[in-house]
């Protein structure tokens, strides 16, 4: 009998004139970038064993086939906030409404992804080894970054917190719960005007919370 392949997992790219992401659909965060297609996918590929982190953390199945193969559902022109490091574009596939099933591992994968943040920052030196070109933020400075960003993504939301506090434990558990709020929500269109749909703002959060994450690891 003939071993059933594995189901391709489904990806879309993001491509600028310089940098092209790819992003898995149903994996928020678990997204990558290169110079072009192959490049993206490959990098996406690299990152199976960090992503797992993730899902382990959010009690979700992460198959070791799910990096084997990729399906590119959609193409999405990007511009100058993608060649500058940062997947800006949102899909037309992000408008599909989710089941309420999804909406929930939704939301599960985020807040897993700031459980991985919080234990990166726990173990971190407070000064991080530089960067290639000597540059990159320490640990606290960092945290603060993230933290102002995901207080700006919020708004996109219709939540409006003041960035929180590095230490501000009460704060950031709000901030993030009101996330959580909307992002398990079955209807993922955006809850306010020029807003972003759940399933974008669930991958952006995540991405740049994992992003980071990464960073700090490789740098400490």
């Amino acid at each position: 009998m003939i071993a059933a392949m594995a189901k391709p997992t489904a990806v879309y790219l993001e491509t600028g004139s310089k940098k092209v992401f790819a992003a898995a659909i149903d994996w928020p965060g678990w997204c990558r970038a290169a110079k072009d297609d192959q490049g993206a996918l490959a990098a996406l590929a690299d990152y199976v064993p960090r992503y797992a982190a993730v899902a382990k953390a959010a009690g979700v199945p992460f198959p070791r086939t799910v990096g084997g193969a990729f399906e590119v559902l959609e193409q999405v022109p990007g511009d100058a906030t993608t060649d500058f490091g940062v997947p800006g574009k949102i899909p037309k596939l992000d408008s599909e409404r989710l089941t309420a099933a999804a909406a929930r591992r939704q939301a599960a994968l985020v807040e897993a992804a700031w459980t991985v943040f919080d234990r990166a920052v726990a173990v971190a030196p407070a000064e991080l080894r530089k960067g290639p070109r000597g540059g990159g933020r320490d640990r606290d400075k960092m945290v603060d970054h993230v933290l102002s960003a995901e207080a700006a993504y919020a708004r996109k939301l219709g939540i409006k917190h003041r960035p929180p506090v590095v230490g501000d434990e009460a704060a950031i558990a709000a901030l993030r719960t009101a996330i959580l709020e909307i992002l398990s929500a079955p209807d993922g269109s955006p809850p306010v005007p020029k807003g972003w749909p759940s399933r974008y703002a669930a991958r952006r959060i995540a991405w740049h919370v994992l992003d980071h994450v990464w960073e700090m690891e490789d740098r400490s």
